[in-house]
């Protein structure tokens, strides 16, 4: 193959080149070997509907051509995934979809021409048994079915003009059959290459302007192949290894000596074995193997591989490199087959089976047969089989004799190139990592001819390079040539060796290069060079690190004056202006000062503005915090009606964000204490004690209030509950009760019963004492007869009881605060009077005058 590169380096084309297409491996595999991977991977990776129309079936086994080497499936190859890659490429070589089914028609056919059967009629001519086969055939190669059937059992044979139709028997028709199948394999593949080709070939537009002129080749030939049964294939595979170990002799081994002779270097030639006469042997005209079987395959008569070997054994019976079983001993004859020959190649000895060797270099196909071919539908097979081979009268070329003459190409090719060598070593046959099988290691080491190439190594010089290159590369090594050398490069390389201590049998000085024996002399050298290297290296950052830190320092010192100086005068400035600003400044303030009492002119707005900014920035600093902070700085004279201003918006704004943040809940709680402030502060003395004391919405919560009253009062909502002390209007007797407001009326209750209800209407008023006691008296109306008169209750929570209450009933204005006594109506016609005295404790009693007396510590002197 060869790989076109651009200026870059980069590849941009390329072109295959086919060499002996084993096609003798689609209908026969040794054991242990398999078909081409196409018909595997088909099989394996193809999609359903695509297997469908091609009438195959996943299963290998069930195809004649795929089983011979008992080798279907390998566990190191995934013919599933390789499948895709293949399909992948295909697209990537613009294969359209149409290009890739007619390809795969192909590839199916092959394996349904291997499942054609034969069997003999009465005469013995061969007949298809295989209907089904032929059908599928018909339809994937795009021919008419009994035209393909006739082709496969017939012979066409023209004579004199005249066309003979010709029976085949059962060999014959297998034989046509196999010949059919290797011939559209491999010209199929042949058509593949040119294909290939044509989308790898350089297109001149794709880089204009630029024409490559590089182009590396790559033969890839694996070597010697020796099997346990050796034909036709590794013949002439052999035949090429032996032809490109001859290039290798000439343009290597040979011209290894050439150029210590040229060099003027003494040494003792190497003797290596020249193969020339074994290529002889192979295709020498008229004497060679190629040349007797073609004779065999040509003449007259029945040929066979029989013959073939007999006129072997006449014509180079006395070739040193080659042996029958005839011509060998009686040793030897146990080795050797009644039908083989041995060849001596200049890697060892290989034993080749005679079986199938004309048939294989005439591989011929039937004139019939190549017609059916011609006439098919099928584009591709259309290409692959040209018609003008039928009115070509001219024999084909054999087999080998197309091989011999690609090679001479080849080596043509090869000998006007400057070749490289990479010889590859299959470590094992399992494709194991970390496992050596030493047999098969010096099987292939034997085979690839490289005893020869270390021979001649290890007899020549390892090393050689031109005097320049050479001083070029160690002249640090030594003293007198580092850094320059100024006389003759062949002195320089003199003195360098000399000084590097070379032995004389270490290194001979040729003409115009210096060759060095040992590896491990170069080795040695290599590794002074890199010890030199490190302390170069050293030497070369120092001195350019000095000089980097020297050149930077000097800019750096120059920058720093220039900064310096800048800076200093701006510094200058910056001080004048600002002492200049300064005095006026001071000017100014003593000016104001002066003047202050003065109306506002020139003399004194600057000082009137500076205390006023003063003023604002010393009030902004000291704000009050809430409402209850009334701190406030003292403003200068002629801010006094401003700062009022500023007071009252601050307060106001105050207000308003107090206000906002307040909650519903706090709302009502704030004007709850409100009333009770109105209505108390000032006037009684446990209102104080109630201040702090937040206002709850009830006492009493409704699992404390008895199921009957609640049912009593039905839908009316208590609003507040708090329990009381009665105090009976004639005895006073103290009786514990419950006091509900609802959304018309206050109503007292006991355990389950409503002793009393009295609506918001019929309240005519509140009294409480001005001391701490906690009794009030609700006045009622006496007209009222449900009414028994006057309620005297005592509530722990006075204060917020009787704010509830007068708020409920809308009798803030009624709440009479008495001092001394107040008077309440007992009945129809009857007043009670309780008395009120200061004392040191709370005393509630009966006097003997009759009326009801409340001693009350005083709390708040009001």
């Amino acid at each position: 193959m060869d790989v076109q590169f651009d200026y870059r380096g980069a590849p941009v084309g390329g072109h295959i080149l086919n060499y002996l297409l084993e096609k003798s491996r689609v209908v026969h595999q040794n054991h242990g070997e398999r078909n081409f991977h196409i018909f595997y991977q088909l099989l394996e990776g193809g999609e359903e509907d695509l297997l469908r129309r091609l009438g195959l079936e996943k299963n290998p086994q069930q195809y004649h051509y795929l089983v011979k080497g008992h080798c279907a499936r390998v566990s190191s190859i995934n013919d599933k995934n390789d499948w895709k890659v293949v399909r992948r490429a295909l697209s990537i070589i613009s294969f359209n979809d149409n290009e890739v089914e007619d390809l795969l028609s192909i590839v199916a056919s092959v394996l349904h021409l291997g499942n054609v059967q034969f069997a003999a009629d009465e005469q013995g001519n061969a007949q298809v048994t295989t209907e089904n086969q032929i059908k599928y055939l018909a339809r994937l190669l795009a021919v008419e079915g009994s035209v393909l059937r006739d082709a496969l059992i017939h012979k066409k044979i023209i004579a004199k003009g005249e066309e003979l139709i010709s029976p085949l028997n059962l060999e014959q028709a297998a034989y046509a059959r196999d010949a059919l199948a290797k011939a559209i394999y491999g010209r199929t593949f042949s058509w593949l290459v040119n294909k290939v080709n044509k989308s790898l070939a350089y297109k001149e537009g794709e880089f204009p302007g630029w024409r490559s002129t590089t182009v590396l080749g790559l033969l890839d030939i694996y070597g010697f192949e020796v099997f346990q049964h050796n034909s036709f294939e590794q013949f002439c595979i052999n035949y090429c290894n032996e032809k490109l170990q001859q290039l290798f002799i000439e343009l290597t081994l040979k011209s290894e000596q050439e150029e210590y002779e040229s060099e003027g270097i003494a040494w003792e030639p190497v003797q290596y074995f020249n193969n020339k006469i074994i290529c002889d042997l192979v295709e020498e005209k008229f004497k060679g193997i190629i040349s007797i079987l073609d004779e065999e395959c040509l003449r007259p008569g029945d040929a066979t591989d029989t013959t073939f070997l007999e006129k072997l054994e006449e014509t180079v019976k006395n070739h040193p490199h080659f042996l029958t079983h005839k011509l060998a001993d009686q040793k030897t004859r146990k080795s050797l087959g009644r039908e083989e020959f041995r060849l001596l190649h200049y890697a060892g000895e290989v034993t080749y089976s005679v079986a199938g060797f004309l048939d294989k270099n005439n591989d011929l196909l039937f004139r019939n047969l190549k017609e059916t071919m011609c006439n098919s539908e099928n584009p591709i097979i259309n290409q692959c089989f040209d018609r003008t081979e039928l009115t070509d009268k001219k024999r084909p070329e054999t087999a080998a004799t197309q091989f011999k003459n690609s090679l001479s190409k080849l080596m043509e090719i090869l000998m006007s190139k400057e070749p490289s060598y990479i010889r590859c070593i299959k470590p094992n046959d399992a494709k194991q990592a970390d496992r050596f099988d030493e047999v098969l290691i010096r099987h292939q080491v034997k085979y690839l001819g490289l005893m020869e190439n270390l021979r001649v190594r290890r007899a020549g010089f390892a090393y050689r390079r031109k005097y320049e290159v050479f001083l070029q590369r160690y002249k640090s090594l030594c003293p007198e040539t580092w850094p320059t050398w100024d006389g003759r490069p062949h002195d320089g390389v003199a003195v360098l060796v000399k000084h590097l201590g070379y032995k004389q049998e270490e290194y001979k000085m040729g003409r115009t290069k210096i060759f060095i024996r040992f590896p491990k002399t170069l080795f040695a050298t290599e590794d002074a060079l890199e010890v030199r290297k490190q302390s170069l290296a050293t030497k070369m950052q120092a001195t350019w690190r000095g000089f980097y830190r020297r050149k930077k320092f000097l800019h750096m010192k120059h920058s720093a004056i220039a900064i310096q100086s800048w800076w200093r005068g701006t510094l200058g400035r910056r001080k004048a202006a600002k002492r200049k600003w300064a005095v006026q400044t001071i000017r100014r303030f003593i000016k104001g000062f002066i003047y202050r009492n003065h109306p506002r002119c020139p003399e004194n707005e600057y000082f009137l503005d500076y205390i006023r900014f003063s003023f604002l920035m010393n009030l902004k600093r000291n704000l009050p915090k809430n409402v209850l902070d009334k701190s406030w700085p003292t403003p200068p004279p002629s801010l006094c009606e401003a700062s009022q201003l500023l007071r009252q918006l601050c307060m106001q704004n105050m207000v308003w964000t107090y206000c906002k943040r307040i909650s519903p809940e706090w709302k009502q709680q704030l004007e709850q204490k409100v009333i009770a402030s109105e209505i108390f502060k000032g006037k009684k003395d446990n209102y104080p004690q109630s201040v702090p004391r937040l206002f709850i919405n009830t006492r009493l919560g409704n699992e404390e209030i008895n199921a009957k009253v609640l049912q009593a009062l039905e839908n009316e909502a208590i609003k507040y509950a708090v329990p009381v002390i009665k105090y009976d209007r004639k005895g006073y007797k103290a009786r514990s009760r419950q006091l509900l407001l609802t959304q018309n009326a206050v109503i007292i209750v006991e355990d389950s019963k409503i002793k009393q209800r009295i609506d918001y209407a019929n309240l005519t008023g509140i009294s409480v004492s001005s001391l701490s006691d906690n009794l009030f008296v609700l006045h009622v109306h006496c007209e009222d007869n449900k009414q028994k008169g006057d309620v005297v209750l005592q509530s722990d929570h006075v204060i917020e009881t009787l704010t509830k209450t007068a708020m409920r009933a809308d009798k803030v204005n009624n709440i009479n605060i008495n001092q001394g006594s107040i008077k309440f109506t007992v009945g129809q016609g009857k007043e009670g009077i309780i008395d009120f005295i200061s004392g040191s404790e709370l005393l509630i009693a009966k006097a003997k005058n009759g009326h009801l007396t409340v001693v009350a510590p005083r709390l708040n002197s009001r």
